[in-house]
């Protein structure tokens, strides 16, 4: 099988907020006296993620984090020549993300900012899901012009998270410079919360720039207004290439030329922790795609990533966890 061959020249970006996240353990109870839906996602200032962690009764994790990073981490591990660009602040959970990435093989383009660096705190219930809490801090300060267009020279795929959509100007900047130079975009909803909110704009960005369109079943019943599996992702993909719905412990569907392929889960579903597992889904399933896999073999790869993190806390895979996906990939 034809893999991708590490390099320094990058082949996929993502562009998103630079964040650090918070993980902390809780019972259903403490997410309804703070009065949110759970398995959301709410922004918040940062005296609220100070409070918030005065209440918590455990220790927390911090692992650096984002939704677009997870996926540009995750694909790093892989082998797969990345770029990270955002902006995080002058200090050391700054630099704390800026040299993870480096770690993972991801080469980081981040405007800084004396704005502290921005942080999710990430609650997660018996049940494994997560709710979150979001301070955007200097991820929130990056402007239009910081967004380069010799960034997205020589891309093949370029990954946008939904939660951009907060930040228009950025996120316009970013879809058409890698538009104009015919880079296959790729668009994750991010949460149903924020599809909600923001429903028309994402159908318009979806209709001009967007070639891959992922989302998760309450986001992808958020954007189409469909309550059948079928029919939504049948709906998603009316201006895409791909349309993808994960569905969790279900496994998941992808679309293509009106072809529905479904996912089988890897494990029976089981998970410690949820966080980053659509994030490394998406991880295997563009490692896949960039080396011209079928979208079958995209999806176990894609499962396999989501899987691993979820035995974990955080969205990092341990070294192990890689080593088992880089041997059904090499199987392949």
């Amino acid at each position: 099988m034809k893999k991708t061959q590490k390099s320094d020249t990058p082949i996929v970006a993502g562009v998103g907020a630079a964040l650090v996240d918070i993980i902390c353990h809780e019972n259903d109870q403490f997410i309804l006296d703070i009065g949110v839906q759970k398995g959301g996602m709410t922004l918040v200032d940062h005296a609220f993620i100070l409070e918030t962690l005065k209440r918590i009764k455990q220790k927390p994790i911090m692992v650096s984090g984002g939704a677009t990073c997870n996926t540009i981490k995750g694909l790093g591990q892989l082998q797969c020549p990345s770029r990270f660009i955002g902006k995080r602040g002058n200090d050391s959970l700054g630099e704390f993300f800026e040299k993870d990435l480096r770690d993972c093989g991801v080469e980081p383009v981040l405007c800084t900012s004396d704005t502290p660096t921005g942080k999710v705190l990430s609650i997660i219930t018996p049940d494994a899901q997560r709710t979150m809490f979001t301070y955007l801090g200097a991820s929130s300060e990056m402007l239009a012009n910081e967004i380069k267009s010799d960034y997205f020279e020589g891309l093949k795929l370029c990954l946008i998270e939904g939660y951009l959509i907060y930040q228009k100007e950025v996120m316009l900047k970013a879809l058409h410079s890698a538009w104009q130079k015919g880079i296959r975009i790729a668009l994750d909803l991010s949460s149903f919360t924020v599809v909600e909110t923001f429903k028309q704009g994402f159908k318009d960005i979806v209709e001009a720039y967007v070639d891959i369109l992922i989302a998760n079943e309450d986001e992808a019943k958020a954007y189409t207004g469909c309550t059948e599996e079928a029919e939504s992702i049948h709906a998603m993909s009316e201006y895409v290439d791909i349309a993808i719905i994960k569905l969790g412990k279900r496994g998941s569907l992808i679309l293509k030329n009106d072809a529905i392929v479904r996912v089988n889960p890897i494990g029976g579903g089981s998970a410690l922790d949820t966080t980053g597992a659509g994030d490394l889904w998406a991880s295997g399933f563009f490692y896949g795609l960039l080396n011209d896999l079928p979208l079958e073999t995209c999806g176990e790869i894609a499962s396999a990533c989501g899987y691993e993190v979820c035995q974990v806390e955080g969205a990092t895979i341990p070294k192990e966890g890689w080593i088992r996906i880089k041997e059904r990939i090499s199987q392949k």
